[in-house]
């Protein structure tokens, strides 16, 4: 057995290691932020050293504790820290390439560059909100399965700018209510921001506002390692989250800058450099850390190994251990595609007109059963996303167990709290609120793409179909928005059968998030031909086809396809050949081979006729320079969802007519 290095002998070098590293990569690379990492060194060494459960040999062990470097900015700290204690991936050469391209220790920490990094932070808060859905995911999953397998404590170190950010409010509120007493989170109050002293902009006192939540509070010096490990232990004790307010000197060490914003986000420069070795005793070259240190990190590293190497002795043989090991594996529990198929063989059969919203119900209803790592909830708004499953149990403090959370009015610090549940493993996490309020959510729905999770959005009220809420609640650029963030699906379904169809998609794609966008107005169902497969996978189809070659495709998304398909009769009626094509999927329709979509969307000489009830961005590279868009150019208006359709000409008259003037303009030139 490996015994704990004594705190008061060697502590001082070890924590000094770090600081080196992290002033020399600065430097080296003259970007970066060298402050924070100097400043956190003791507490990072205690923390590492003394309480946090991991094996550099299995960065992905199941029962290890999660670390989570929230101040993201100052990912030196954590490089540094993988690099000392033997994680394989970040080697002394990563350290020197810090920064640059394609190397693994990138500006901010990038989930999945490095074992050891737990999330991609940087943008402040989000890694706080992160951490509090692992804190929730552990809870979770250890009262699944048995505390004997999944035992452990989530840590976080965050800044000034994480707390100031409102997520971190959302985050910490939720946190106390679930009585997440797992969760630690080690505060770096140096007191300063990139503008100087965080006396410019705030007076808050942390501890104070941490304590009418619900947590426990400590407050320590931040270069004490006595008071240091006491705080953390009385802190894995605490029947609350805690924080930890560590009082540090930002730059520690550094003789003429430390404790100013000048060591925050720039290289401390070579005579600086030179001082602060001078001054914390650090007599070796630029990236030297001495044998007798490395090794004491080591040794602290490996303390762990032999608890790991039981934990999965001890797995092989519970009854339970080879199903918790393929969920975090992200193996389905059971196969869905035939409860699917199912699904649409009875919408089709009923034939009903309801909203997709109310379909996507009908989805969760027969697939939460089966899937028991489904995590869903909402952001106070279930009654209307319609995304809690019948006899679905709350997940809440008294029962960790459930499958359903209430997330509160709290859309931003919903959707990072998924993408921790997702980074956990073994959770498929889908949330819910209306359209436009994934403004709220986008700086974590677009992480969720950065990091290639599957957590899969819920959004529904999706147009000026949603009525009498007006301008503020009607959607119109949201679309485009979501769309244009890189690897994220963004599926708008046209009825039942299509709802069924993307959500197989979202909870098939292991490593992309999904945007779910549904409807608050009826619409009918369209898919009415006995099709077993899965359309939607293609992005878009030919709905309904032509029994000549059409001289017009209609092309539009979820509940304005039923107007293409009246329009697309009214047409024929007119001997104006024209064929329909559903585009639920930007994204999956681009994949597709370049003959497929010639196919479904007709040769350049057809008209083409885009319909959504949203703007027009990214339409034109389906319908070209001369095709028509029908659709809103500005915001809506308070209405029924009838009158504004009419008002704003999104009808299958309009479209008719559109089309007519289109073809006339044609014929005469």
């Amino acid at each position: 057995m490996h015994q704990q290095i004594p705190i008061t002998i060697r502590h001082q070098d070890m924590a000094n290691a770090i600081r080196a590293l992290a002033m020399d990569a600065v430097e080296q690379a003259q970007s970066g932020h060298p402050g924070m990492p100097m400043g956190m060194a003791d507490v990072a060494t205690v923390l590492f050293t003394q309480h946090l459960k991991f094996d550099p040999q299995d960065p992905l062990w199941a029962n290890r504790d999660r670390f989570v470097l929230s101040a993201g900015h100052g990912s030196m700290l954590l490089y540094a820290l993988l690099y000392l204690c033997g994680y394989a991936d970040i080697t002394l050469d990563e350290i020197k390439k810090f920064r640059q391209l394609g190397s693994r220790t990138a500006g901010h920490p990038e989930y999945g560059h490095a074992g050891g990094i737990e999330t991609t932070t940087g943008p402040l808060g989000q890694g706080l909100a992160n951490a509090v859905g692992m804190a929730l995911a552990e809870k979770h999953l250890s009262a699944t399965f048995g505390t004997d397998l999944i035992n452990h404590y989530t840590y976080v170190i965050a800044g000034d700018g994480c707390l100031m950010e409102g997520i971190s409010q959302e985050a910490i509120s939720f946190a106390a209510h679930q009585q997440l007493h797992k969760l630690i989170v080690l505060f770096d109050d140096n007191q300063i921001s990139i503008d100087g002293p965080t006396s410019l902009s705030t007076a808050e006192n942390q501890t104070t506002r941490f304590e009418a939540c619900g947590w426990h509070t400590i407050t320590v010096n931040g270069h004490d390692p006595v008071e240091i490990n006491r705080a953390i232990t009385q802190a894995k004790n605490s029947t609350k989250p805690t924080l930890i307010a560590c009082r540090t000197i930002i730059g520690f060490g550094a003789p003429k800058k430390a404790g100013t914003a000048a060591t925050h986000g720039s290289p401390l420069g070579s005579e600086e450099i030179a001082g602060t070795r001078a001054k914390l005793g650090w007599n070796y070259p630029a990236f030297v850390v001495p044998e007798h240190i490395r090794q004491a990190w080591l040794d602290a590293a490996a303390k762990h190994s032999s608890t790991r190497l039981s934990w999965f002795d001890y797995v092989g043989k519970h009854p339970k251990g080879r199903i918790l090991l393929n969920r975090l594996k992200g193996q389905p529990t059971t196969p869905i595609g035939p409860a699917i198929t199912h699904l649409k063989q009875q919408m089709q059969n009923a034939a009903a007109k309801q909203a997709t919203r109310q379909s996507s119900q009908q989805v969760l209803d027969i697939l939460s059963p089966l899937l028991p790592e489904l995590i869903g909830g909402s952001a106070d708004l279930t009654g209307s996303n319609n995304t809690k499953a019948k006899n679905v149990a709350i997940l809440d403090a008294q029962n960790p167990q459930g499958h359903y959370i209430h997330y509160g009015i709290r859309e931003h610090a919903m959707a990072a709290m998924m993408n921790g549940l997702a980074l956990y493993g073994g959770l498929i996490p889908f949330g819910g609120t209306f359209l436009v309020f994934s403004d709220y959510a986008k700086p974590a729905i677009r992480l969720s793409a950065l990091m290639q999770q599957r957590v899969i959005y819920v959004l529904s009220h999706d147009s000026i179909g949603l009525g009498e809420d007006g301008p503020t609640h009607q959607p119109v650029e949201h679309l485009a928005a979501l769309r244009a963030i890189p690897d994220l699906l963004v599926l708008r379904p046209a009825d039942a059968i299509e709802t069924a169809e993307c959500w197989e998609i979202a909870l098939h794609e292991h490593q992309k998030p999904s945007a779910i966008i549904l409807t608050r107005q009826s619409v009918p169902l369209l898919r009415t031909n006995k099709q077993p497969d899965n359309l939607c996978r293609q992005g878009g189809y030919i709905l309904v086809p032509s029994s000549t070659k059409p001289k017009v495709t209609l092309i539009a998304t979820g509940s304005e396809v039923s107007i293409a398909v009246a329009a697309c009769q009214q047409l024929s009626a007119l001997n104006i050949s024209c064929q329909v094509v559903s585009m639920p999927c930007w994204h999956l329709f681009d994949k597709q081979p370049h003959t497929y979509r010639q196919q479904v969307l007709g040769d350049d000489k057809q008209l083409r006729v885009a319909i959504e009830a949203a703007g027009d961005l990214g339409w034109h590279k389906y319908i070209g320079n001369h095709g028509i868009f029908i659709g809103m150019s500005g915001f809506g208006a308070s209405a029924p969802a009838p009158a504004l359709y009419q008002h704003f000409q999104i009808t299958a008259d309009h479209v008719v007519q559109k089309v007519q003037q289109s073809l006339s303009l044609t014929s005469q030139k």
